[in-house]
């Protein structure tokens, strides 16, 4: 096999994996063995390894010395950091594209928004992909190849930080919300477009619940109700 072949093989793998991470199928904390992810895609192990260090950069998943490579899970403070620096790189986003939006650059958002409508109630890991890609294409209509880069993968490390902290909600809003972005970039109001992307960034936050909460010992033993006394 030729190494132009091992590449094209390791970036399938990798897509495949980051997919099923992104749409939450697997699960941080989950354990994935080379050699099942291998007889899985029909690949071999030196070819799972090297997507695994792809996504290992990107902060998707962990090695862990003599256990094997594991699906990452986010702490509550590496959780907050992410969610900073998205702000303000998706501030940015907002800005160069009321500047220099290119020719087909609202069609192609306002055909990504009419794909998360079509599958609102009716496949949730796919909304939550899509819903991601949005921001991602956002990002790749500005031109500027390295900002996009950033953007994809703070947009993946916070579909993990949703797996691993979030709540259950509801997606009609956050689509709803895309298209109210799309249309403050579209009449050049900087202040209301980035108003909505920091509102919308702050909603897709609140789902994560990243408060970190500490019961007291009272609420603790409380769930395990009462001994009658003697």
């Amino acid at each position: 096999m030729s190494e132009a072949q091992k590449n094209t093989l390791s970036d399938a793998v990798y897509d495949l994996l980051r997919r099923a991470i992104i749409e939450q199928a697997l699960q941080p904390g989950m354990r994935l063995p080379e050699d099942t992810v291998g007889d899985q895609f029909g690949v071999s192990r030196t070819i799972v390894r090297h997507a695994f260090v792809r996504l290992e950069n990107e902060g998707l998943i962990v090695t862990k010395r003599n256990r094997g490579a594991f699906v990452a899970e986010p702490s509550l403070e590496e959780a907050r950091q992410i969610f900073e620096v998205r702000h303000c790189l998706e501030r940015e986003v907002v800005l160069k594209l009321i500047d220099r939006m290119p020719a087909t650059g609202y069609d192609a958002l306002e055909a990504h928004v009419r794909s998360e409508k079509a599958v609102l109630g009716k496949d949730g890991p796919v909304s939550i992909r899509l819903a991601g890609e949005f921001h991602t294409l956002m990002a790749e209509l500005t031109g500027n190849a390295v900002l996009a880069r950033y953007v994809s993968e703070i947009v993946t490390r916070c579909s993990l930080i949703i797996a691993t902290f979030g709540r259950s909600h509801s997606s009609d809003c956050a689509v709803d919300e895309h298209s109210q972005i799309i249309a403050a970039i579209r009449a050049g109001d900087a202040e209301r477009a980035t108003a909505l992307m920091a509102h919308h960034l702050g909603a897709v936050a609140d789902r994560a619940d990243l408060e970190e909460k500490k019961d007291s010992i009272e609420t603790i033993l409380s769930r395990y109700g009462r001994v009658a006394a003697p």
